[in-house]
C-alpha cells in the first residue's frame, strides 16, 4: 500500500483490476487455450448445429477477451496511468492540487460524474475520508471501489 496510488479522483489504483493485472493474466490464458485447442473450430460447429447457439458469438467473445488483455495499468494516475483524457487529473495540475480532496468543490464537481456508472458514489466517500483523514489513514482504513 503506498500513497504514490491513491488517484486524483479518491479511488485506490492498487484496488483496480487494470493495476493488479489478474483479469489481463486470465483473459490472455484463455485465449492461449482457446487457441491450442482450436476451440474457435468446435463453438462455430456446435453453435451452428444447435447445440449452443450462443457459440456462434465466439469471434465477439475472443476479441473481448483480447480487450481485456489490453486493460493494464502498472503506473497508477498521478504517475501518468489510467485514462489519458482524466479530466481531474488535468484539474488537480492545473490547480496545484495533490488531489480533488483538496479542493472546496469536490462535493459538487461535475468532472468527478465520469465516474458513477462504474464506482457509484465511492470516489465522494473515499473523497470526504481522504479530506478529513489524511492519506495514511485512508489507506490503512476501509477503502470504497
Amino acid at each position: 500500500m503506498t500513497e504514490e496510488l491513491i488517484a486524483c479522483c479518491g479511488l485506490y489504483c492498487g484496488d483496480c483490476h487494470g493495476h493488479k493485472g489478474m483479469v489481463a493474466d486470465l483473459a490472455r490464458d484463455l485465449r492461449k487455450e482457446l487457441r491450442e485447442s482450436n476451440y474457435r473450430d468446435f463453438a462455430l460447429f456446435a453453435g451452428e448445429k444447435g447445440f449452443n447457439k450462443a457459440l456462434k458469438d465466439y469471434d465477439t467473445c475472443y476479441e473481448v477477451l483480447g480487450a481485456m488483455v489490453k486493460f493494464r495499468c502498472h503506473k497508477g494516475c498521478r504517475n501518468g496511468g489510467g485514462p489519458p483524457f482524466c479530466k481531474m487529473r488535468k484539474c488537480c495540475t492545473a490547480k496545484g492540487l495533490e488531489g480533488c480532496w483538496e479542493c472546496d468543490e469536490f462535493e459538487e464537481c461535475k468532472k468527478l460524474d465520469f465516474l458513477k456508472p462504474v464506482h457509484g458514489d465511492a470516489h465522494l466517500k473515499n473523497l470526504r475520508a481522504l479530506n478529513k483523514k489524511g492519506k495514511e489513514a485512508f489507506i490503512a482504513g476501509k477503502r470504497e471501489w
